[in-house]
């Protein structure tokens, strides 16, 4: 059986964010077993799954993706919606629009560490629509 829920999260600034906790609360409860995919509806922010204890990872990947796709690229010809929105679907690309997570005994089998992200690429990017689907 399959279940959809479709959601938003609130406004996030530029960055990396763990939103795990406010992806459970629209999904609880969860079957006994089965699989979560979630997919982002957005073309400049992506989902990830990573370190999710310390905020220092969160900075250090802004940096990072900053570092591989600066705003001000020269050679850039998509610029009609301000300097940072071809950079980032550029990084969406690299990043990914899905994820997919086992759930094992009602339970999201993330590792101890590792927590569920929104990579927010855009200055501004506003509320972000998620789709998830619950395969029990």
């Amino acid at each position: 059986m399959t279940n959809q829920f479709l959601f938003s999260l609130p406004p996030c600034s530029r960055g990396f964010h763990v939103i795990t906790s406010h992806v459970l609360k629209e999904l609880y409860p969860l079957p006994d077993s089965g699989v979560l995919h979630l997919f982002i509806q957005h073309t400049s922010a992506a989902l990830a799954i990573n370190e999710a204890a310390d905020p220092d990872v969160l900075v250090d990947f802004e940096t990072v993706f900053n570092h591989l796709v600066p705003e001000q690229m020269p050679f850039l010809t998509h610029t009609l919606e301000g300097p940072d929105d071809m950079p980032a679907h550029i990084k969406s690309v690299l990043a990914g629009s899905s994820i997919t997570i086992p759930i094992v005994n009602g339970q999201l089998a993330l590792g101890t560490w590792q927590g569920i992200y929104l990579c927010e690429f855009r200055n501004r990017g506003g509320a972000r629509r998620l789709v998830a689907s619950v395969l029990s």
